[in-house]
């Protein structure tokens, strides 16, 4: 799973300029209050976090701290996946003819809730006018994120609407009829989901609506919408979750999931939004797509639900995990949908399944497709076999259990002390060759000291059991600054089941700058090491994971004079990369469906077509979840970091002649490569997650 930076280079006229982002979902309308909004920003060397008022009034009893510069504020919106959403133009589509659909009567009162820069909202002002409706009706726009409710009123501004519609920087629920609202509003627009669909709060924000907002029987954008799974067979889905039966593969000796703990460390039990269509080669489907669950817009949906599913399976294999997706029928008439669905699905006509206007649609990342993970090695299947599927939704998720398989693992509940790791973070754990590497390294060092104390400077529960094992006699010290109690509970029923003593390993859970010399017994450190991996600390861009570094740094008083530090060095490596689907999905913007948004682009950090040299943020990608790639240039190394020194500011050029081969694409990029540590001066490690 290689994370990256891709950065476009220095370009021939033709080519664009590109920076590409790691597209988090939008704020919820739900998220923030009236008056402030609140972002939590966590110090990448440091792991110390703090809230900020990103917007709010000031002065006065409890005025705000000093808020973020506007470039911070660029920062965090360009990490949404407002662009991205925008750039949909199937979806935009979609909605304009829906909205023109319902927007009949010239009186209509429309409620836009979470209007993030205003496109439903000037959409069902225009159609309000196409129907004679100027002056007689009303369109509402409900935004809490007040960052974002500023740019909306800059785009309805540049679109000449600032008077069409009205804009709340609130809540939905602190609307109130009577106070914001004149009355209640005759239809409802929405775009409130997430890739699961409920994430973002759907649920609780239409009860609300309905109970508070909206007349009796309101006319609703979208109408419908109705959730659909798969069983799928996927080694590299297996791989992502299994880690017991992976570790069994490896036969290393080293076991984070002993034997009658292999649920121990554990993915969440959850769907995991994934680009299931670049794993496409690497799945076999074993049924026919099935309709789940279906929520009416139109009326007050209950906050929980079950189901049960009669799926007949289409071949023989073995279930490992369940791909949903959604469908959107937008318009009460039924003409008018949007799928999320994966390319397969899309480019087959299934009976049952309503054909979609976007079934060509570009690749998005603003919506993905949802994983489902079977625990275990899985669920065995024959062709034609009957199987039942348990599906339930509680306000905010969809979850899911196969009930008459001959897997016990699927069925079995988690007990307390188990860790939950991001899959792409249990698929490297389950490595044989990344954890071979580490075991050769740490072999190594050990070989030639008898006895010693050892520090594991982040969160790796890897590093923690290897040291102890491969050298029973030395003192290891877990700092766990993410995972703190958790790791310690987790070791001592990883200790009880393998029937080694604690006694060895001291968790302090403490980061860095924490640490004194009581915490080691007065005792110098003569091996420091990490992966580098930190609890929490996720997405980071590759300089960022430079926080080991930091805290080498931070040690260093109480490291002994031939102390070893692995890693010992950090490589920033890049490439140029064609990545055509992710250039499209985070292009600047013009025209949207009519409405110009132009201004938006330097604050979502668009790419291409910008004024005066402007450049967006940069933020870490998954290259296999970013759609079609090519590579286009060799691998260069830019940057040095030497661990084995303190922390120091960091200088230099390095100029690289690009030749690229291959000129399919009018744009080229920049493809940073993360987090590449070397871990003695003579044995490599791969690409670390």
């Amino acid at each position: 799973m290689r994370s990256c930076l891709v950065r476009l280079a220095p370009p021939p006229p033709a080519a664009h300029r590109l920076l590409v982002l790691l597209g988090r979902r939008r704020m919820a309308s739900m998220d923030a209050g009236p008056s402030r909004a609140f972002q939590l920003r966590l110090n990448p060397l440091t792991g110390d976090s703090e809230w900020l008022v990103v917007d709010g009034k000031e002065g006065g009893e409890g005025a705000a701290p000093p808020r973020p510069t506007p470039a911070a504020q660029r920062q965090l919106l360009a990490a949404t996946s407002y662009l991205d959403m925008l750039n949909d133009a199937a979806r935009n589509r979609a909605y304009r003819l829906a909205i023109e659909a319902t927007v009949t009567d010239p009186a209509a009162r429309v409620l836009d809730i979470g209007a993030g820069t205003g496109l439903l909202s000037m959409m069902s002002a225009q159609a309000l006018g196409g129907v004679g409706g100027e002056g007689r009706g009303s369109v509402s726009a409900c935004e809490s994120y007040l960052p974002m409710g500023k740019m909306l009123r800059k785009v309805l501004r540049a679109n000449r609407m600032e008077n069409k519609v009205k804009v709340f920087h609130k809540r939905s629920d602190e609307l109130e009829v009577g106070v914001e609202l004149d009355s209640p509003a005759d239809i409802l627009v929405s775009e409130i989901l997430d890739s699961e669909l409920l994430g973002e709060g759907l649920i609780p924000t239409l009860q609300q609506a309905h109970d508070m907002l909206l007349v009796k029987n309101p006319k609703t954008v979208p109408y419908r919408a109705t959730t659909y799974g798969q069983l799928v067979e996927s080694s590299f889905l297996w791989k992502m979750h299994d880690l017991h039966n992976n570790e069994a593969n490896a036969a290393d000796g080293v076991w984070l999931t002993p034997d009658g703990m292999e649920n121990i460390v554990s993915v969440n039990l959850q769907q995991h939004a994934m680009q299931c269509d670049s794993l496409q080669d690497e799945i076999r489907l074993l049924s026919e797509p099935f309709k789940v669950f279906e929520f009416d817009f139109w009326e007050r949906p209950d906050s929980h639900r079950e189901t049960k599913i009669a799926i007949k399976t289409s071949g023989d294999g073995c279930v490992h995990a369940i791909i949903s997706w959604w469908v959107l029928q937008l318009d009460s008439a039924g003409s008018i949908f949007y799928s999320t669905a994966p390319r397969w699905v899309r480019q087959t006509s299934i009976e049952g399944l309503p054909q979609c206007a976007n079934d060509t649609k570009d690749w998005c990342d603003h919506w993905k497709h949802c994983v489902w993970f079977t625990q275990g090695k899985g669920a065995p299947v024959m062709k034609d076999q009957t199987l039942s599927l348990r599906a339930s939704h509680n306000l905010t998720s969809i979850s899911y259990q196969l009930l008459n398989t001959n897997d016990e693992a699927c069925n079995r509940s988690l007990k307390g002390d188990h860790l939950t790791l991001l899959p792409e973070r249990v698929a490297l754990y389950g490595d044989r060759h990344w954890r071979s590497a580490l075991i050769a390294v740490m072999k190594k060092a050990l070989s030639d000291r008898s006895s010693q104390t050892c520090i594991v400077a982040d969160d790796s529960i890897f590093l923690a059991l290897l040291v102890s094992s491969l050298s029973p006699s030395s003192k290891v010290i877990a700092m766990f600054p993410g995972l703190r109690d958790k790791g310690a509970t987790y070791l001592q029923a990883v200790a009880d089941a393998n029937n080694f003593s604690m006694d060895q390993i001291q968790v302090i859970g403490k980061r860095a700058a924490s640490v004194t010399a009581d915490d080691l017994e007065h005792k110098k450190v003569n091996l420091l090491v990490g992966e580098p991996f930190y609890f929490g600390g996720e997405g980071m861009l590759p300089w960022q994971n430079l926080r080991f570094w930091n805290a080498r740094t931070l040690l260093d008083p109480m490291l002994s004079k031939d102390a070893l530090i692995m890693p010992c060095k950090g490589v920033l490596k890049l490439c140029a990369m064609s990545l055509p689907d992710l250039w499209r999905s985070r292009c600047s913007l013009k025209d949207v469906e009519g409405f110009d948004h132009s201004v938006v682009n330097e604050t979502l950090g668009a790419c291409g077509d910008l004024p005066g040299g402007q450049q967006g943020p940069c933020l870490p990608y998954y290259v296999w979840q970013c759609g079609y790639t090519k590579k286009l240039s060799k691998v260069y190394s830019l940057m040095d970091f030497n661990f084995s020194e303190p922390i120091h500011s960091c200088f230099g050029k390095t100029k690289v002649r690009l030749f690229l081969f291959l000129v399919e694409w009018k744009s080229s990029f920049f493809f940073y490569r993360s987090s590449h540590f070397q871990f003695t001066e003579i044995v490599g490690l791969g690409h670390h997650c």
